[in-house]
């Protein structure tokens, strides 16, 4: 019986006669192993794209149910098999949002605005325990590596500040891809796609041209208008236009928010409309900037130009003289915006909200 199993090699570790030592099982000359199929297999079987297959994967976050259908065939298809643990780490809520300012970093750091509509959105999220993560999306690179980040379900959604219209392609992305998002603002283009919050921009600059020419007394009142591609700068200068009625163009020129934007601007009214006694800025920023101008040129405020502004920054109160302007509950907007974001992540449909503005009279008009 011993000398039987000696002889006869045990089925497990067949010997090959021509190879010594070697066993059949193990030889490999005649065949490949199979590669083992990867997201990038699923993605091509199924027609849709890697994060969308990542998505599936990761729990089905803002995946469309056809989507979801087709990833999930792919996988029967080709044999993938889906990391049991990974996948149950991935599935959870990362209880995180994402604060997504498409604006250049000193941006950040030159407009109050921005800080202090972080602060307040993340007080509120931080009352229902959820982190907030800043992402800045001022440059197209940025804007890539900003879609990723959150189409890969890092975070659970996005509230996002400062919206351009050129900057339609990187919506498309978040929208795109079922990313849930309110926006701080009209998001141009996509007012019908996207909930937001918004102050009502066209109704608080009819109030302050009325303002200037009514309560100041001014006749001659021109405007440094925001950025044309952002609803802010589009609703002010409407509003400024329907108060007063034909006004010329040389008393409006343009800035980008800053305060060297309403230096270089006020310089140019100086030049286009010399007669000007009142001048609204879009917001404080540039009323800032055109104070300076007008100290430069030696023109008193307000008893030569009264100058006006939009938002009731910190900065209305720290030059001289103090600017009147018009209130932006910012506070409130932030609340709003996150309430509205957190119902969108639970599968709510989306709330659009317009708060009015209030004005706030100081020492320059």
């Amino acid at each position: 019986m011993q000398g039987s199993e000696r002889s006869q090699p045990s089925r497990g570790d067949a010997r090959d006669s021509r190879h010594p030592g070697i066993s059949r099982l193990g030889l490999v000359t005649d065949r490949v192993p199979r590669r083992r199929p990867t997201i990038e297999d699923v993605a091509r079987e199924s027609g849709v794209s890697r994060g969308t297959v990542s998505r599936v994967l990761n729990g089905g976050h803002w995946v469309s149910g056809e989507a979801r259908a087709a990833v999930e065939l792919a996988i029967v298809k080709t044999g993938y098999r889906i990391n049991a643990h990974a996948r149950s780490l991935a599935t959870a809520r990362g209880d995180s949002v994402a604060f997504l300012l498409t604006e250049s970093q000193d941006r950040l750091f030159e407009d109050p605005n921005f800080s202090t509509l972080m602060r307040a959105a993340a007080d509120a999220l931080a009352e229902r325990d959820i982190a907030m993560v800043l992402l800045m999306a001022g440059s197209p690179d940025e804007q890539r590596r900003a879609s990723e980040f959150i189409r890969t379900g890092r975070v659970d959604g996005a509230l996002l500040v400062s919206s351009h219209a050129e900057h339609l392609g990187f919506l498309e992305d978040l929208v795109g891809g079922g990313v849930p998002v309110i926006a701080c603002g009209i998001p141009l283009g996509y007012e019908r796609r996207i909930g937001y919050v918004a102050a009502d921009d066209v109704e608080g600059a009819r109030h302050m041209a009325a303002y200037l020419r009514d309560g100041a007394g001014r006749e001659r009142i021109a405007m440094i208008a925001g950025p044309q591609d952002t609803s802010g700068g589009r609703g002010r200068l409407a509003g400024f236009r329907d108060e007063l009625g034909g006004v010329d163009d040389a008393r409006i020129a343009y800035g980008d928010y800053s305060r060297e934007s309403g230096r270089r601007a006020m310089a140019q009214l100086l030049e286009t409309a010399p007669d000007l006694d009142a001048v609204f800025a879009a917001n404080d920023v540039m009323a800032a900037g055109a104070i300076d101008a007008l100290h430069a040129a030696g023109r008193r405020v307000p008893q030569d130009v009264a100058v006006a502004g939009f938002d009731d920054a910190p900065i209305a109160t720290r030059v001289s003289p103090g600017i009147t302007t018009m209130h932006q509950p910012f506070g409130r907007i932030a609340r709003e915006m996150v309430r509205m974001l957190l119902d969108v992540i639970e599968g709510r449909p989306a709330g659009r909200l317009t708060l009015p503005t209030e004005l706030v009279k100081r020492e320059s008009a």
